[in-house]
């Protein structure tokens, strides 16, 4: 005996179901809270999913513009000498070796370059005005391997004509009002020796070149001399004060630590990158997942718009819910079409987001350079924030990081009212209309 015939079953997201979830959407007048509910949804969506990836673009971009400055304006690893006392019982922290220990330290594999310096902090005084200035003593030929000094944003004068002067910072030449050409004098407590105590030691340089890397803390302060002439005017004759190391991969320098330290094969401290901006990079790093968390918060909240809307949605169309239920619909058909309903905000929400955030990621600076002038000037102070621009760096992570949580709330938060819509009597809903 033949079993009997199985009842047809339609396949899931058939497409009736989508036309009838997108009837429901396009709301008859008379139903007009359920557009507006529809339109609020999709705004708060939109504009949270915006907010996320722009908050994203620009905190990749502070770690990025603060990270490559970092590298490419200072060594990635430095030797720096224990505190020692001279012959004249002064404590002194010096390298009286430092050719033999840069040469031992070139030979390391993953090193690309180790040269001496001279660091130290004078009053440089210029055309009326004082200034405090870091000046670093070194060679032309190491100079050139610090990339954003010898290829700076903005330069001015001539790099080749470092031995017969004196680099400085944008900052600091604006501070002492002096430009290429000028002559700027550096004033050290820390001179000659005489039969009445130490002197100071004022001597006048000429500006040759002029450098901005685009950090404030660095522009403001610094200055370079010619590694002789510093030896000379800070009393460092066949010393020096450190050994910087460039390596091929700064991101790994930790690993580097141990073959550098037994390479310098002298009584100092290998110093990294990471050890002297490593609090930062962790505070940035805390305030990155908090910022992430709270922006999650603020998508969650305009996801639950949609609760909003289709609540006002099943309770409008309860009788055509109980209506398609009696022709033979299921519950799991009557789940898909307000899922749908739901799921379609969120979608479209979250595409114009992520078009909005895009977009406001790339056009940052004219965006906030019209602010700044709307507002006179002063929202953004690099002295306050040591970057001269308000970087941004889009990354696809952050971006499928913020689509996949807005689509992931959007799908959890639908399933809630579908649900309720699915289970309704047919019966009840009919005997209320």
């Amino acid at each position: 005996m033949p079993s009997a015939p199985r009842p047809s079953t339609t396949r899931p997201f058939a497409g009736f179901e989508f036309l009838i979830a997108w009837r429901y959407l396009r709301a008859k007048r008379a139903e007009g809270g359920v557009s507006v509910m529809t339109w609020i949804s999709f705004l708060g969506i939109m504009l949270a999913v915006m907010a996320l990836i722009a908050t994203l673009a620009v905190r990749s971009g502070f770690r990025h513009e603060f990270v490559g400055t970092i590298l490419g304006a200072n060594a990635h690893a430095s030797v720096i000498p224990m505190a020692r006392e001279n012959q004249a019982g002064r404590v002194q922290r010096v390298l009286p070796d430092y050719e033999a220990v840069a040469e031992r330290l070139r030979t390391v594999p993953g090193v690309t370059h180790a040269f001496p310096i001279i660091r130290n902090q004078v009053m440089a005084a210029g055309e009326g005005a004082n200034a405090g200035v870091e000046v670093i003593g070194i060679s032309a030929a190491d100079l050139a391997q610090v990339p954003l000094v010898a290829d700076p944003e903005v330069a001015q004068g001539d790099l080749s004509r470092f031995e017969e002067g004196i680099a400085l910072g944008s900052g600091v030449a604006r501070s002492l009002n002096v430009g290429v050409g000028d002559r700027i004098r550096l004033i050290s407590p820390d001179g000659a020796r005489t039969a009445f105590g130490t002197s100071p030691r004022i001597s006048a340089y000429e500006v040759v070149y002029i450098f901005q890397v685009g950090r404030y803390d660095i522009d403001r302060v610094r200055a370079y001399l010619p590694f002789g002439e510093a030896q000379t005017y800070f009393n460092r004759d066949g010393v020096a004060d450190e050994v910087e190391i460039i390596v091929e991969t700064p991101e790994e320098v930790d690993a580097m630590v141990l073959p550098l330290t037994r390479a310098a094969r002298a009584d100092a401290i290998i110093w990294t990158w990471r050890d002297s901006s490593g609090s930062f990079l962790r505070a940035l790093q805390m305030e990155d997942n908090v910022m992430f968390i709270i922006l999650s918060i603020l998508v969650l909240i305009a996801t639950m718009n949609i609760v909003s809307g289709l609540i006002m949605l099943v309770k409008n169309k309860s009788r055509d819910i109980g209506i398609l239920r009696t022709v033979g619909l299921s519950e799991g058909s009557i789940l898909r079409v307000f899922f749908i309903c739901g799921a379609s905000v969120g979608v479209a929400g979250t595409l114009a987001g992520v078009a909005l955030g895009v977009a406001f990621a790339i056009w940052i600076d004219p965006i906030f350079g019209f602010v700044n002038w709307m507002a006179g000037g002063g929202v953004w102070d690099p002295s306050v924030r040591f970057l001269s621009t308000l970087p941004a760096r889009l990354e696809w992570g952050d971006v499928l990081s913020a689509v996949a949580l807005s689509l992931g709330l959007s799908f959890t938060i639908t399933f809630i009212p579908a649900r309720r819509a699915a289970r309704m009597n047919p019966v009840e809903a009919l005997r209320y209309e």
